[in-house]
């Protein structure tokens, strides 16, 4: 059946079409011939989306949706709790590739992220841009009740459940709940354990971050400065309380005559007038303190009544 049509070599539609338009390509001024590839053309699909808002690929489990598929395929993992990427030091499996290449700096000790400001070193960029908020004053996350700002936005959430009342972390041995990680500390006091150990005074501590926060006593370091008076502090905390003193600033408020405070714990001790709580109990007589500083004045008058110990009265001569 003759149709018009070749069927030697290279004389086909598909080889002929391509021929074609290879050849009007070229004859356009300012483009090049298509090589015959696809990766170009499908990166560039792929980057259109940026543009579109285009998420083709659909989570079978959640409906969540991803603009390239190796993105679904990661997913997936939190359902399937599939994690294919073991560290070889501890055997701790990982569902992303590059978290494994993050867990393996604890191994070496790699630390490659430092801050310009004070020189101390991070594993992570992301732990290290957290960090320079200490120096920066930078605190992005404001509290939409009291105004308090947080340079973390889990700061921000574990302080919100003050102003809701919500207490998630419940202990496993006495059944207290808690607003957030002072469960740890808590457990402590039911097995006595405290594995983070001072190497310059032997002093023990529940958590690695409190190791640390004691270890500036030893060093001297206060790596946090305010910038309108020069004064350092060991702790990030103590900067952004003394910075109020420079600003006026008293973003907590009592909801109950609207006094306002420079320091959330004088408004937990102010609203003890409202309440009537007296948490500080006197070992020595039924007495109950609002305050603890009036508990250690009141205990002045037991030693006082008591006289001196022994050892004082050995060395008065008595």
């Amino acid at each position: 059946m003759g149709t018009g049509m070749g069927t030697g070599p290279g004389t086909g539609p598909r080889n002929g079409g391509g021929d074609r338009d290879r050849a009007s390509m070229g004859d356009r001024p300012g483009m090049r011939p298509w090589d015959g590839t696809f990766g170009a053309r499908s990166r560039l699909a792929v980057h259109r989306r940026v543009h579109t808002g285009e998420r083709p690929f659909a989570c079978a489990h959640c409906g969540k949706r991803f603009s390239q598929s190796s993105a679904l395929g990661l997913h997936r993992r939190l359902h399937t709790g599939e994690r294919p990427h073991a560290c070889g030091d501890c055997g701790k499996a990982f569902a992303v590739a590059s978290h494994l290449a993050v867990h393996r700096r604890v191994h070496t000790g790699e630390r490659p992220f430092a801050c310009a400001h004070c020189g101390k070193r991070f594993s992570q960029s992301s732990a290290l841009a957290l960090h320079r908020r200490g120096h920066t004053g930078e605190r992005p996350h404001a509290c939409g009740d009291c105004g308090k700002a947080f340079a973390v936005a889990s700061h921000l959430a574990a302080h919100r459940r003050i102003h809701t009342g919500e207490k998630p972390f419940p202990c496993p041995r006495c059944g207290k709940r808690f607003r957030h990680s002072h469960l740890m500390r808590h457990l402590g006091t039911h097995t006595g354990e405290k594995p983070y150990k001072c190497g310059a005074c032997a002093k023990s501590f529940t958590q690695n971050s409190n190791l640390l926060q004691h270890q500036r006593a030893h060093t001297g370091e206060k790596p946090y400065e305010c910038g309108a008076c020069g004064k350092r502090f060991g702790w990030s905390s103590n900067l952004s309380q003394h910075r109020r003193l420079h600003s006026g600033q008293k973003p907590f408020r009592c909801g109950q005559c609207d006094k306002r405070f420079s320091e959330s714990s004088r408004l937990v001790e102010h609203q003890r007038t409202h309440t009537g709580e007296k948490p500080y109990r006197c070992p020595d007589c039924p007495k109950t303190f609002s305050r603890g500083s009036h508990l250690v004045r009141h205990r002045r008058l037991h030693a006082t009544e008591r006289g001196p110990g022994p050892a004082l009265a050995v060395r008065r001569g008595l």
